[in-house]
């Protein structure tokens, strides 16, 4: 008996693989940037957002070019030993390229790269399998939107999805309204992702996207140097202090 036509399963996801081709252009850019600046930086993203990324790009647009690619493909491009290596002394760079890491290639003196990416950071809303930076407690009244200025309450179409993601509201004149308070998470816990939703819907931004520095290479010397402390360190309690201070309208960090 032939198969029916309506079981057939059609994909609608439009998605190439990357080709020998691709990976072959990739590997020739990164060589020719290796040519074309002096400085070659390693580096790796905490709390990875693309948007970040993004700006982070647009704003060395210019004076630097970054790759954020299959960490393998960047390390066979460098060269990971001193036979392999397309410049001397890059491969012990390359040697490091593990995890979610980039390069970035510019003419920047270091001091002025360090300082930069020191002050860079971005907070961002926090997803399921982060941990908790804080404990966030929501008050008694109305639920709010704490990233509007001022605060204002969620409008009444939106109850159902707060009770759906856990909260025990009512309905006051027209306003989502907590007759006791309710812990959304509690500091140092996984995150759920009806955990992530809700902080993402009150604005309680709970991580910090960062670009940690881990060593550059010098064309000049062809040396490698390590950042001292580099890479991306654990959040700590400047980090939240600066996000309870977007949360003391309507929500309580504890």
């Amino acid at each position: 008996m032939p198969k029916s036509k309506r079981s057939k399963l059609v994909s609608l996801t439009n998605v190439s693989k990357k080709t020998k081709e691709h990976k072959s252009s990739l590997m020739s850019e990164l060589q020719e940037n290796s040519e074309k600046w002096r400085y070659c930086w390693l580096f790796e993203v905490g709390n990875m957002r693309n948007s970040h990324l993004t700006t982070v790009r647009q704003l060395w647009k210019g004076t630097a070019r970054i790759f954020f690619a299959k960490g393998k493909v960047m390390a066979k491009a460098l060269g990971l030993t001193p036979e392999e290596e397309h410049r001397t002394g890059i491969h012990k760079l390359a040697k490091q390229i593990k995890g979610q890491v980039g390069v970035m290639f510019t003419d920047s003196e270091p001091k002025e790269v360090t300082e930069w990416f020191d002050d860079f950071q971005r907070p961002d809303f926090a997803r399921a399998g982060n941990k908790a930076s804080r404990t966030v407690i929501l008050p008694v009244g109305p639920v709010m939107r704490i990233y509007s200025d001022p605060p204002e309450p969620f409008p009444h179409n939106e109850e159902p999805q707060l009770r759906k993601l856990g909260l025990t509201t009512h309905m006051n004149k027209g306003v989502p309204t907590l007759t006791a308070p309710h812990k959304i998470c509690e500091k140092g816990k996984t995150l759920t992702a009806e955990q992530a939703q809700l902080l993402k819907l009150i604005g309680e931004r709970m991580v910090v996207f960062r670009v940690g520095l881990l060593c550059y290479w010098d064309s000049a010397t062809s040396e490698v140097t390590q950042i001292e402390g580099g890479g991306i360190q654990s959040q700590g309690d400047e980090d939240e202090q600066g996000s309870e201070a977007e949360s003391e309208d309507g929500a309580m960090s504890e």
